[in-house]
């Protein structure tokens, strides 16, 4: 998985997302080509390789079934 499938299949599943809106990214001060992804077990990790914001670094996970961030 890639972040930008994973960003077309979050949006397909829940539209009303904004946690990909350019308005939101650039709040943070974020870009798509900042994150990157990887298997976490029942989940999917969008990890940021490099911090933005503030030293902001955290990941985000999104269940594998449902594509709703869970929190770890």
């Amino acid at each position: 998985m890639t972040p930008s499938k994973l960003k077309a299949a979050i949006l397909a599943a829940w539209p009303e997302s904004h946690f990909f809106d350019r308005a939101t990214m650039r709040f943070w001060g974020d870009t798509m080509a900042n994150f990157g992804c990887r298997d976490a077990g029942d989940a999917w990790e969008l990890y940021r390789k490099r911090p933005i914001t503030d030293g902001i670094a955290h990941s985000h996970f999104f269940d594998k079934k449902t594509l709703r961030e869970v929190y770890r």
